[in-house]
C-alpha cells in the first residue's frame, strides 16, 4: 500500500470535508478547544509514519483512555472479568441509566461510562496506587514518560460528572462497585483526562495491529487472543450508539473520545489517530469519521 500518496490525497480532501457538530462544552475545560483544529498520524507495523496537520498537538483523549485500562485491568482479572461487565453493543447513550438499571447494575460493556466505572473499581481493588500505576502502564507501552494526566480536564469532568456519579452509586446498590465511590470516581476522571497526540496514540495502539506485540520494541502488552477479543470489542463498542455505522462506512475496530479523537486498527497493517473536535449527535467526532471512511473507502482497506 503507497500510505504516502493516500495520505497526500486525504491532506487535499480534509478541507472539503463538512465540519458539522459541536464541541464537547458540558466539560467546562473541553468547551473552549478551538473547533477548527484536526490532525491526523497514521503508523504502520513497520514503523512508517504519515502525519496531517495538527498531528503532533497533544489533546485530551478522554474514552479512548478506556481501551488501555480495559487491557490492564484484562490483564489481572483474565475471564473473571466478564462476570462484571458485558461486551455488547450498548444501543443507548454512553451515560444511560435507563438500561444500567434495567440490567440490575452490570454494564453492558466496558466503554460505555459504566463499564468504564466498573474496569476503574477492579483496577482499584488490584493496585496499590492505581493513578500512579495506571499512568505508568500506559508511559510504558508508549515508550514516554511525558505523557500524563491533565489535573484542569479532571476537575472539570469531576464538578459537572453527576451522571457518572449516579450510575457509580446505582452500581453500587446492586453490589458491582466494591471500593469507595470517590476513589473509583477519582481515578475514571483522571484516566479521561490523559493528554496525547496522534502521533503518540497511533504508537501507543501499534500493539493491536500485530497480534498483542509493540512492533517497534518487540514487547508483548497482551496475548494474541486477547488483541482479537479486544478488537472485537471496539469494533462492536468503540462508538456507543453508533457502533454500526462507524463499521458501516469505516470497517475498522476504534474507540472515540469526547475530546474529537479517534483511534483506528486495521490488524496486521496499521493503526491510525484522528482528531477533530466538533462531535456529532452521539458524541463521536464528525470530520473523524468521515476522513475515515474515505481512508477505507479509497484504499478498499476495511477489515470486511
Amino acid at each position: 500500500m503507497d500510505y504516502e500518496k493516500i495520505v497526500t490525497e486525504m491532506a487535499a480532501v480534509i478541507p472539503t470535508l463538512e465540519n458539522c457538530g459541536k464541541v464537547a462544552s458540558y466539560i467546562p475545560e473541553l468547551g473552549g478547544i478551538d473547533a477548527e483544529k484536526f490532525g491526523l498520524h497514521l503508523t504502520t507495523v513497520g514503523n512508517q509514519n504519515y502525519g496531517l496537520g495538527d498531528a503532533g498537538e497533544r489533546f485530551s483523549i478522554q474514552s479512548i483512555s478506556k481501551v488501555m485500562a480495559l487491557v490492564l485491568a484484562f490483564e489481572l482479572e483474565e475471564e473473571a472479568l466478564w462476570q462484571r461487565v458485558g461486551v455488547e453493543p450498548s444501543g443507548t447513550h454512553f451515560n444511560s441509566l435507563v438500561q444500567l438499571e434495567y440490567e440490575k447494575g452490570v454494564p453492558r460493556n466496558p466503554f460505555i461510562n459504566a463499564g468504564a466505572l466498573v474496569v476503574c473499581d477492579i483496577l482499584v481493588s488490584r493496585l496499590k496506587q492505581p493513578k500512579q500505576q495506571f499512568l505508568e502502564f500506559v508511559r510504558g507501552i508508549a515508550g514516554n514518560q511525558e505523557i500524563d494526566y491533565c489535573q484542569r480536564v479532571a476537575e472539570s469532568e469531576k464538578s459537572t460528572g453527576f451522571k457518572n456519579a449516579a450510575m457509580i452509586n446505582l452500581m453500587k446498590s446492586y453490589g458491582n462497585i466494591h471500593n469507595d465511590i470517590d476513589t473509583v470516581l477519582d481515578l475514571y476522571f483522571n484516566l479521561c483526562s490523559i493528554e496525547m497526540s496522534c502521533r503518540e496514540l497511533a504508537q501507543q495502539f501499534l500493539f493491536l495491529a500485530a497480534n498483542g506485540v509493540d512492533p517497534l520494541s518487540g514487547r508483548a502488552v497482551i496475548s494474541p487472543g486477547k488483541s482479537k477479543r479486544l478488537n472485537a470489542i471496539m469494533q462492536l463498542c468503540g462508538f456507543y450508539d453508533e457502533a454500526g455505522e462507524f463499521a458501516y462506512r469505516v470497517g475498522l475496530p476504534g474507540k472515540s473520545g469526547v475530546g474529537g479523537g479517534i483511534i483506528a486498527i486495521h490488524p496486521g497493517n496499521y493503526s491510525i489517530a484522528v482528531w477533530s473536535p466538533r462531535l456529532n449527535a452521539k458524541g463521536n467526532s464528525y470530520r473523524g469519521i468521515r476522513i475515515l471512511e474515505f481512508l477505507t473507502t479509497r484504499t478498499t482497506s476495511s477489515i470486511f
